[in-house]
């Protein structure tokens, strides 16, 4: 392999913000947010809207997830 051209990965800590599921594993994304993790260390926490533990696939749940409005504003242009 050649030197220096690997990215350099981290211990950081996804969070679902719908679930409040969260699970500890390596990248390479910044943050300015952390969290105390189980095992008493500080890790950079990236919120995500959907992850295995809220996303319908997984779950066998179908859920509608519209953290923007999008729901709302179609069935309100629609809705004569």
């Amino acid at each position: 392999m050649k030197a220096g051209i690997h990215p350099d990965y981290r211990e950081v800590v996804f969070q679902d913000v719908t679930t409040d599921f969260a699970f500890l594993t390596r990248s390479t994304l910044n943050s300015k947010e952390s969290i105390k993790w189980t095992d008493g260390k500080e890790y950079p926490l990236i919120k995500v809207e959907i992850s295995s533990a809220s996303h319908p696939f997984y779950t066998g749940q179908h859920k509608i997830v519209d953290t923007t409005g999008r729901v709302d504003k179609f069935r309100k242009r629609y809705a004569k």
